[in-house]
């Protein structure tokens, strides 16, 4: 039999019992510690798994050695130091989203994993749900073709964050989403974001992201913190078929359609495209069928076959960096209107120049 590893959460507020429950109800883990400043919230958490410890100081849960790993639910202004203070104490980390605060700290977390040798996860919750991994194996194995565009939106009438805005608050879903779907990862030629702030709460309430990618490919994201109904939409468009994934549609989260255009370019020069000629297919629509199970349950399952296999995570602290890096080319965009956010080949070294 393999030995249960050894976990404890940091943070007892909103998310944290959520990871504390299927770590405590996962074979591969032992929930060993509750870590809050608010003793009184940790504790309630704690009593719903058998009363587990209770601490409220890092470095004491730090210096534990019935600890080898930890799952970070703080908010993200803290991550980087939290994660390189365990990371630094030989624990393993998990960090719900965003992976940090900013780009350049979550490059830190990174490198402090690697010379550590320890696994380093983005909390990317959606890309362990069924319907996302359906939707990567359908895209990569060419079933709808070349990717032409994706269409993301993200709505709903919810609390507005005192500390990010709507970008960093519901993007980072449909970012990592994207993400995880292309083959490769999400590497945009250049970020372009507009946001409204119509309530005057100092902070846009509804933004628009839009990502050229390469191969004349685009991404749009839509993200709104004000609309009466709730959406949870994409839409990836291939030259084969055409994707759509509702995820408030526990019947038909998935939807594939053998429908398109097919443009037959007969003619050679530019002045000439009028004379090609464009078809409609109007095919089978189909749904796959897919399982019912919590995310969660699959993610914390990866997070120590990660451990125990000493490999990357599938969403990894390199994918955690390529939303961190579009978020960061949005905000710039957002401060600059007449400028994009251009991001690098490698994704990391971030440029604000006119394109």
């Amino acid at each position: 039999m393999i030995a249960k590893l050894r976990i404890a959460v940091i943070g007892a507020g909103y998310w944290g019992p959520n990871l504390a429950r299927n770590f405590d109800a996962s074979p591969d883990w032992d929930l060993v510690a509750i870590c809050d400043r608010d003793r009184h919230r940790a504790q309630l958490v704690a009593d719903r798994h058998g009363g587990v410890r209770v601490v409220t100081a890092l470095d004491e849960l730090l210096a534990a050695d019935d600890i080898d790993a930890v799952a970070v639910a703080t908010p993200a202004a803290t991550h980087h130091e939290i994660a390189c203070a365990a990371l630094a104490a030989g624990k393993h980390v998990m960090v719900e989203k965003p992976l940090a605060d900013t780009a350049s700290r979550g490059e830190d977390m990174v490198r402090a994993a690697a010379e550590a040798g320890l696994i380093l996860m983005a909390d990317h919750t959606y890309c362990y749900t069924p319907a996302v991994l359906k939707m990567r194996e359908l895209v990569r194995e060419k079933a709808l073709g070349d990717i032409l565009f994706i269409d993301s939106v993200r709505v709903n009438l919810g609390l507005i964050q005192p500390d990010v805005d709507v970008f960093w608050d519901l993007a980072p879903h449909d970012l990592s989403i994207i993400d995880f779907v292309l083959p490769g990862g999400l590497h945009p030629l250049s970020v372009t974001a507009h946001g409204a702030d119509p309530l005057g709460a100092g902070k846009s309430c509804v933004g628009y992201l839009v990502l050229p990618l390469h191969g004349g490919a685009i991404a749009h994201v839509h993200v709104n913190w004000l609309s009466p109904t709730k959406i949870r939409q994409m839409i990836i468009g291939g030259t084969r078929r055409t994707l759509i994934w509702d995820d408030l549609n526990p019947q038909q989260r998935i939807s594939v359609y053998d429908r398109g255009v097919d443009l037959n370019l007969q003619a050679l020069h530019e002045e000439e495209r009028s004379a090609s000629t464009v078809s409609y297919r109007l095919g089978d629509t189909w749904s796959p069928a897919l399982p019912e199970r919590e995310a969660l349950a699959a993610m914390v399952t990866e997070f120590a076959a990660c451990i125990r296999e000493n490999r990357p995570a599938i969403t990894d602290g390199e994918a955690g960096l390529r939303v961190l890096a579009v978020l960061e080319a949005a905000s710039r965009s957002l401060a600059r209107p007449d400028v994009a956010g251009l991001i690098a080949n490698d994704q990391r070294e971030l440029i604000g120049e006119t394109l």
